[in-house]
């Protein structure tokens, strides 16, 4: 047996095709790379408590970030797609999109229709695991909701089954949709996710109004409660439209701050094994 050290991994999944998943994207990779972020995550939760700021202690290391887009749909070839707008919107990430096929349909659906070879699960897992290997977090943002068919049979939680490394900080973030039907969605999501061994890492309410209805605020409340998970990010409406430098200095401001520290690369890389 030999054992090489690596960065964290996070499967980014949807309840559906509409909760704002590759804008929660960008936004927690934003947030990684935000210098004051990196230098409060350094100081730990203790320490941010006795400073009363983010920032007020320690600058940290870079934080090294990758998104990985296993499969694009909906665009074709020289066309941007989801990654685009992440790097668009992030800034410096190391982006990988490794199959894309040209109608908004389910990948398996898409390379069918195309008369284009399936996704390969193994080619998404080696790819996921060399970023993992360089990079101190690496997101790999799955294709409309959590049981979506990336190839013939797998799912992102297929993907994430053989590249998160089980009893850490990886695991599987949940973008929900605010209104009526998020609870239900929320929940069937989590089990999917547990159902495999797999760690539910947080939810992430992908665009919150600036006048949420009665639902919504009763779901800001009742999401934790019904499946067990902390609501770890809340991005306003519009986010995306954002210009891409004040959308950069909020993005850390979205998600709570004690979460964010678990993504720090100062916490001691995960060893993994391997034959």
């Amino acid at each position: 047996m030999t054992i090489r050290r690596r960065g964290r991994v996070l499967a980014v999944t949807g309840t559906s095709t509409d909760v704002g998943k590759t804008v929660a994207t960008a936004a927690l990779a934003a947030a990684c790379l935000l210098p004051e972020v990196r230098g409060a995550i350094t100081a730990g939760p203790s320490e941010r408590r006795r400073s009363g700021s983010r920032s007020a202690s320690h600058e940290g290391p870079g934080t090294r970030v990758a998104v990985c887009k296993p499969v694009q749909t909906g665009v074709v070839p020289d066309e941007p797609g989801d990654l685009a707008e992440v790097r668009r919107l992030a800034g410096d990430v190391t982006a990988v999109e490794l199959f894309r096929y040209p109608e908004p349909l389910a990948p398996d659906t898409a390379a069918r229709r195309a008369g284009m070879p399936l996704a390969d699960p193994a080619v998404i897992v080696r790819a996921v695991d060399e970023l993992a290997a360089s990079h101190d977090l690496t997101l790999v943002e799955g294709a409309g909701g959590v049981l979506v068919r990336l190839g013939e049979a797998a799912t992102i939680l297929d993907i994430a089954a053989k590249t998160v490394v089980p009893g850490t900080d990886d695991g599987v973030l949940v973008v929900v949709a605010p209104g009526l039907g998020a609870l239900n969605h929320a929940e069937l999501t989590v089990n999917a996710v547990r159902a495999l061994g797999l760690r539910p890492a947080g939810l992430v309410i992908g665009w919150w109004p600036a006048d949420p209805d009665l639902a919504m605020r009763c779901n800001r409340t009742d999401l934790p409660r019904v499946t067990g998970v902390p609501v770890v990010g809340v991005l306003p409406a519009g986010a995306a439209d954002l210009a891409p430098a004040d959308f950069r200095r909020r993005a850390a401001s979205w998600f709570d701050e004690d979460w964010l520290a678990t993504l720090s690369p100062t916490r001691s890389e995960q060893l993994v094994r391997t034959p």
